[in-house]
């Protein structure tokens, strides 16, 4: 009966609240709209806002030496998680059942390995860092251990469920995604989508000022 629940009704419900508390989300930072800007525009705001998009992903020399620690885990933790969300067999099965109808080529077993240990790693070497340094600390708030530890949750049972030979181990795996999902878009984890709003604007604002930001 509630393995029936969480294969069935608890993921379709979750699978709604995601998708519609996301556009939700969307709408409330598009309604917002923007000041009017009555300075004299020196450049485009379009070619700022693109510019800004994508060279942040690289951190400026300044940011890569003093914030080394937090830049390295970060990228391990986002390319690991987003091998296995995305290349891991049993995911890449459960979208083509689910979602999509068709498959793409997975990661291999030692492939997926690696993707996890650099994903832990990562999350780990985070989530301690909000915790031990004075600053992040006072910032922190529960939203982020929340999100943090349920991601963390997800990501454990999902390798101890990969033989996939312990049905209920399966269900508890499925049952925390399905809560992530439902909390996701209520939470700081919004920053997935909301980075592109934000990294845009600043970009174009300050292309049109002529200002390389």
């Amino acid at each position: 009966m509630i393995g029936q629940l969480i294969d069935g009704p608890l993921w379709y419900f979750s699978l709604g609240v995601f998708c519609l508390g996301v556009l939700f989300r969307f709408f409330t930072i598009l309604r917002a709209g923007l000041k009017p800007d009555l300075a004299i525009p020196r450049a485009g705001g379009a070619a700022g806002a693109l510019r800004n998009l994508f060279t942040r992903f690289v951190p400026r020399r300044d940011v890569a030496t003093r914030g080394r620690l937090t830049l390295v885990a970060g990228y391990l933790f986002h390319l690991g998680l987003f091998a296995l969300l995305f290349f891991a067999r049993p995911h890449v099965d459960f979208y083509a059942e689910r979602i999509t109808g068709f498959d793409w080529p997975a990661l291999p077993y030692w492939a997926f390995i690696i993707s996890a240990e650099i994903a832990f790693i990562g999350l780990l070497l985070l989530w301690l860092h909000r915790l031990l340094h004075p600053v992040t600390r006072l910032l922190s708030t529960a939203d982020d251990h929340i999100g943090t530890g349920l991601v963390f949750l997800v990501m454990l049972t999902g390798c101890l469920a990969l033989a996939q030979s312990f049905e209920p181990l399966r269900l508890l795996h499925l049952f925390l995604a399905e809560l992530l999902l439902i909390y996701f878009p209520f939470s700081s984890l919004m920053h997935t989508f909301t980075f592109v709003f934000s990294r845009g604007y600043t970009g174009a604002i300050m292309g049109r000022k002529g200002v390389n930001a």
